[in-house]
């Protein structure tokens, strides 16, 4: 299957596509709403809230824009490059739930994503009224995983 038939069938099978699919794969995140599937050698994440979906859509809309700075980019239009969405993804709800439930902040896993976000407009009173600089610090020191070095030295 060629890359732009996968992408196809991909949007034939998944019509609500998680926005947190990245940090869901990562194996670091998990959400009440997520729905995994395969297809062929892939794996994706369906929403299964409309209305969760477009609140994570905005929360994520909000930890790129301002994660702008941080990264040392100049605009933001939609997905970042690979390493930059992970460490906005992860980065970003582990900043959020420390904000959101101080004590479950260092957990080292997200296990529901769209609890924190409900949490945080809950407790703020909206997504535009978070303390983005201090979730903005969880995305600066968020590191991904480590590739090990290759053997050979080539």
């Amino acid at each position: 299957m060629d890359e732009d038939e996968y992408r196809a069938t991909y949007r034939l099978v998944n019509e609500q596509r998680c926005v947190f699919e990245k940090a869901i794969n990562s194996r670091i995140c998990g959400c009440e709403k997520a729905r995994r599937f395969n297809l062929a050698d892939r794996e994706g994440v369906a929403c299964s809230l409309p209305a969760g979906n477009e609140l994570c859509r905005a929360l994520l809309d909000q930890l790129r824009s301002n994660a702008r700075f941080a990264l040392h980019l100049t605009r933001v239009e939609g997905p970042l490059p690979h390493s930059k969405e992970i460490r906005v993804q992860n980065g970003g709800l582990f900043g959020l739930q420390k904000v959101v439930d101080p004590e479950a902040g260092d957990l080292g896993r997200i296990p529901n994503i769209y609890g924190v976000a409900v949490k945080a407009v809950t407790r703020y009173g909206g997504l535009d009224r978070l303390p983005y600089p201090q979730i903005m610090q969880s995305i600066l020191a968020y590191q991904g995983r480590r590739r090990p070095p290759r053997k050979g030295g080539a």
